[in-house]
C-alpha cells in the first residue's frame, strides 16, 4: 500500500509540475527548494505525529499505542520540558494550538483531548467521526485530515464538521494527507510515507507549490531505520520567517526556508 501511495505520488507531481503550454501559470504548483538554517537535536525514539510552535517552544503529539505522549520541547536542544502520556489504548495524531489550548487528535478512537497550553493539564475533549491524521488552526476554524484527500473543517467550539474540501492538483485528488500547518490563505501538508510538502489553497483545496524535503535525511542514514520513519511534522515560525522539519523517529530537526527560485 505505502509503495502504491509513493508511486501515486510521483506520478501526481510529474503531472502537476510538466510545462502548462497554453494554460496560466496559476495552474502550475510553484517548486521551492529548502535552505537549512540549522540543525539540532530530535528525540530518535519519538513517533512524530504532530508538531507546533508556540512562544518559542516546541509542542509534540507522539504516536503508537502504549507510547503516545504530548510534549513541550526546548526547540534548540530537544530537552522535552514537560510531557503528558496518553493512555495506552489511545495512539496520538496531530497537534494544533488555539487560543490557550492544545488540541490532539487520536488515530481510530475518535477523541481529541485539549490541554491547557502552558501547564499541559487537560481541559476535556471533543469527539469526530473517522480517523484523525493531521490538526491545524487558522485562528478561525479546525482542519483536520484523515489520510484521504479530504480536508475536514471543524467549529472550534463544538468540533462539529462544517464543511469538507477536496485537495486537488491538476484536477487529480490528492491522497495521504497528514500532519497539516495552517498559514494565511494556505495549508501546508506532509503526504505520508513520502518526501513531499504541498501548499494548499484553503479555499479552493487546489495544490499551489510542492517542496521536496528528501534531501534533509541522508539515504545512507535512512536505511538503517525502521521502513515508518517518514517524514512528518511541519511547524511554523512567523517570527523568524522560517520552519521546524522532522520526522517519525528523526534523531533531529531541521530548521528550515522555503526559497522560490
Amino acid at each position: 500500500m505505502r509503495r502504491c501511495l509513493t508511486l501515486l505520488l510521483i506520478l501526481l507531481v510529474a503531472a502537476c509540475c510538466r510545462e502548462a503550454t497554453g494554460r496560466g501559470m496559476v495552474d502550475k504548483p510553484l517548486l521551492p527548494s529548502i535552505q537549512v538554517l540549522a540543525v539540532y537535536p530530535h528525540d530518535p525514539d519519538a513517533f512524530t505525529q504532530g508538531l507546533s510552535l508556540h512562544r518559542g517552544f516546541l509542542y509534540e503529539s507522539t504516536g503508537l499505542y502504549g507510547a503516545s505522549e504530548l510534549r513541550k520541547i526546548e526547540t534548540q536542544t530537544g530537552v522535552v520540558l514537560q510531557r503528558r502520556i496518553l493512555p495506552a489504548e489511545y495512539f496520538g495524531e496531530g497537534l494544533a494550538i488555539a487560543d490557550h489550548r492544545l488540541v490532539q487528535l487520536t488515530w481510530r478512537e475518535e477523541t481529541a483531548f485539549i490541554y491547557d497550553v502552558d501547564s499541559l493539564e487537560p481541559l476535556g475533549r471533543f469527539t469526530y467521526e473517522g480517523e484523525g491524521w493531521g490538526l491545524c488552526f487558522d485562528g478561525e476554524f479546525f482542519y483536520r485530515s484523515d489520510g484521504s484527500d479530504r480536508l475536514f473543517i471543524h467549529d472550534p467550539h463544538t468540533f462539529d464538521v462544517l464543511d469538507v474540501r477536496r485537495v486537488t492538483c491538476d484536477a487529480e485528488p490528492v491522497e495521504g494527507l497528514n500532519e497539516l500547518e495552517c498559514v494565511g490563505a494556505c495549508i501546508y501538508a506532509n503526504i505520508y510515507t513520502s518526501d513531499h510538502i504541498i501548499r494548499i489553497n484553503k479555499q479552493s483545496g487546489r495544490v499551489t507549490a510542492i517542496i521536496d524535503a528528501g534531501h534533509l535525511l541522508p539515504a545512507r542514514e535512512r536505511r538503517s531505520m525502521p521502513p515508518d520513519s517518514v517524514l512528518n511534522g511541519i511547524a511554523r515560525d512567523p517570527l523568524d520567517d522560517a520552519w521546524y522539519l522532522t520526522g517519525k523517529l528523526w534523531p533531529r530537526l531541521f530548521k528550515v526556508r522555503f526559497a522560490v527560485p
